[in-house]
């Protein structure tokens, strides 16, 4: 074997000592990362690190001075805790330092202990396992459609957009239904692009995996129409292969790498005790011993980081080809779209009209604009989670077709009853570039789609959740359909912005915002129901939309009574407000929270006053948090209950959701102060 003591003749070794070399010294570095940081995972890494190490040192395309070019190809490391094998991978690339690897897990550094977007070469954050799954969907989704459109708009564009999304998953990412969820979509689109290496250890914290699972892996994912090939996980040869035949398939590909748990390592080789901890310094440098390393700490000889980028120059022709390609195309619906779509370059959209003599509920104002927008912005791509109908995507639906294998100019993404599968593909389309999703349910089933939702937002991506029937006024449906915490809980989350329009107008204005906001992800509440359209100039109400809050009824001189209400509770607010005529009243719609905590202080303390009124909130959900508005002796209308089964109209009645009964709570309230 092939040691440190025999790297002055490395070139003259045979390509399979110089690759087994290479393998060790990541696995080096593997070791060396977490022991020096005293947390994190070494088994995990070590046993993904031959398919990795192959991966992307054969057959990953990129452009090694671009960590963004456009045509890369996408790796998710789905199985997020192995963080230290992808900062090992990217040292060699050139990405990162040795002072980066030497700071993993360290406050403000670029070796996090799972990977996370902003690093360079990391295309999506993981660690929540099975999301890693999801978003590589989406992106094999977002490629699929892109290249489809960019090939459409000239014949001379085949081939701007080709590029594969690799995945690696462990053990625990496919016990995780969300994974499963998103890989039957997968094979269903047939995503020929996708190829996921499955680094099959059969370890866990906790010890073996038949603890508490006996799954066929290959028969699974073949039933979901995937191709699936089992390979021993650290045969080199093996993996070339697999990943040839993955590459030229027409359907989606699985490799189960059968791998070993710390394989290399001295004598823990299969031990579920190196799962989330550093091994002991003394089993180090007994591997070390084992692997032909220097027991120094971060070995990694230059002579190894050569040879592993030594088809960059390959690479970095094929950048160059491929940028010839795309300044060649100069036809202007090309260079229209490739502004819009690739580069962003969105101008202002045209808006539905809407008669203030109209009832129409917020959610087909959505479905309304939907489709006027989506004529606009070819890459505004989704679905709903087989609630087309009731989330009024199924006119964009029928407009523009469902995508699939052999329709891949569909934009419609059929999800069926997959609420978090569909969160995380969204994340994967946004991340990949160029596409922007969105993606309906109803608001109580925010609660599925959460940890796709709290993701999306910690990676500031741009993606539109829709929720309708946003209230108890879902009616008979009963309490398991009607949201009452959710509206609250989703504002908790930092990085999102949560819209509840109170009519079609400024609906429409937050859809418009939600696709302005390039950083951050958005959620539309939309009412079942229908509300009145208000009389104002749509300008008017954009420009009070885009402040979080804005006065939609006023009273001459200082309001005695400030009636703060969202979504379909403005309306109301506004009929108590013309009942109550010997009160000054004002009436606030607060659309989002969110953006009127960005403006000034002046501002808001002239449409709130500090002192001086009552201040009523109204919402039909739970009342906590409202106090930061309202103040100590203010008051809160809400429902800290849960719903009940009964038409909505006498939910409204039993609830207290009715001008009279809200006028009566409010002169209650005035009553007790006094």
């Amino acid at each position: 074997m092939k040691t440190y003591k025999d790297l002055d003749s490395f070139s003259a070794w045979s390509q399979k000592e110089k690759d087994g070399y290479i393998v060790n010294v990541i696995k080096g570095l593997i070791m060396d990362g977490v022991r020096n940081a005293n947390s994190g995972h070494t088994g995990g890494p070590m046993s993904s690190s031959d398919f990795a190490t192959i991966l992307f040192k054969e057959y990953l395309s990129f452009d090694p001075d671009n960590p963004d070019w456009v045509n890369r190809d996408r790796f998710i490391l789905s199985a997020g805790h192995e963080s230290m094998l992808i900062y090992a991978l990217l040292y060699h690339v050139g990405w990162l330092s040795m002072d980066d690897l030497k700071k993993f897990r360290q406050l403000h550094s670029n070796t996090p202990g799972h990977p996370e977007v902003e690093i360079p070469g990391v295309e999506a954050t993981t660690g929540p396992l099975g999301q890693g799954v999801g978003m590589g969907v989406g992106m094999a989704v977002a490629q699929a459609i892109l290249a489809h459109q960019v090939e459409t708009k000239s014949d001379s564009a085949k081939g701007l957009m080709d590029h594969f999304t690799y995945v690696i998953c462990g053990d625990g990412d496919l016990q995780e239904p969300v994974a499963l969820g998103a890989a039957a979509l997968a094979g269903h689109w047939g995503l020929s692009k996708l190829i996921m290496f499955y680094d099959s250890n059969d370890i866990q914290i906790t010890g073996s995996t038949s603890k508490s699972d006996s799954t066929n892996i290959e028969s699974v994912f073949r039933g979901m129409k995937w191709n699936v090939e089992t390979i021993d996980g650290h045969d080199h040869d093996a993996i070339r292969s697999a990943l040839n035949n993955a590459k030229s398939e027409e359907s989606p590909s699985l490799i189960v790498g059968k791998t070993i748990m710390a394989k290399g390592s001295a004598t823990m080789e299969g031990s579920h005790g190196t799962h989330g901890s550093p091994l002991p310094q003394s089993e180090i440098d007994a591997t070390k011993d084992k692997l032909g390393l220097e027991k120094t700490p971060f070995f990694a000889p230059e002579v190894c980081k050569e040879y592993f980028q030594g088809r960059f120059s390959i690479l970095r022709n094929t950048v160059t080809e491929w940028q010839n390609q795309r300044n060649a195309i100069t036809d202007g619906d090309f260079e229209h779209y490739w502004n819009l779509v690739i580069d962003g370059f969105i101008g202002e959209l045209e808006y539905p009209d809407f008669s203030e003599t109209e009832s129409i509920s917020t959610r087909k104002a959505f479905g309304a604009t939907l489709e006027l927008f989506a004529k606009q912005l070819p890459h505004l791509i989704g679905g709903s989670a087989d609630l087309d109908p009731s989330n009024c995507t199924d006119g964009f639906a029928k407009t523009y077709g469902d995508f699939s294998f052999n329709n891949p100019g569909g934009r419609n993404l059929s999800f069926g009853v997959r609420e978090f599968p569909m969160g995380t593909i969204m994340n994967g389309m946004a991340l990949h570039g160029g596409a922007i999703p969105f993606g309906g349910t109803f608001l109580v089933f925010a609660d599925y789609s959460r940890p796709a939702i709290r993701l999306g937002a910690i990676q500031n991506i741009r993606v539109i959740h829709e929720f309708t029937h946003d209230s108890f006024y879902v009616g008979e449906d009963g309490p398991t359909h009607q949201p009452v915490e959710q509206i609250m809980s989703l504002r908790t989350i930092p990085n999102l912005n949560v819209f509840r329009p109170a009519d079609a107008q400024e609906t429409v204005a937050c859809f418009n915002l939600a696709i302005e906001s390039k950083k951050a992800p958005s959620i539309l509440l939309l009412t079942r129901q229908n509300l009145p359209v208000f009389d104002m100039d749509m300008d008017q109400i954009e420009v009070g939309v885009r402040k979080g809050a804005y006065c939609v009824k006023d009273c001459d001189g200082p309001p005695g009574i400030v009636l703060i209400a969202t979504g379909s509770e403005v309306s109301l607010a506004m009929d108590v407000a013309r009942e109550m005529t010997d009160k000054n009243c004002r009436v606030i719609s607060m659309p989002s929270w969110e953006l009127f905590e960005k403006q000034s202080t002046k501002y808001n303390q002239s449409l709130i006053p500090p002192r001086g009124c009552l201040k009523v909130s109204l919402e039909a959900g739970v009342t906590l948090g409202w106090d930061k508005y309202v103040g100590p002796t203010g008051l809160k209308i809400g429902l800290d209950r849960f719903g009940a089964s009964a038409p909505a109209k006498d939910l409204a009645e039993y609830f207290g959701f009715t001008p009279e009964a809200v006028e009566n709570k409010i002169r209650a309230h005035i009553a007790a102060l006094l």
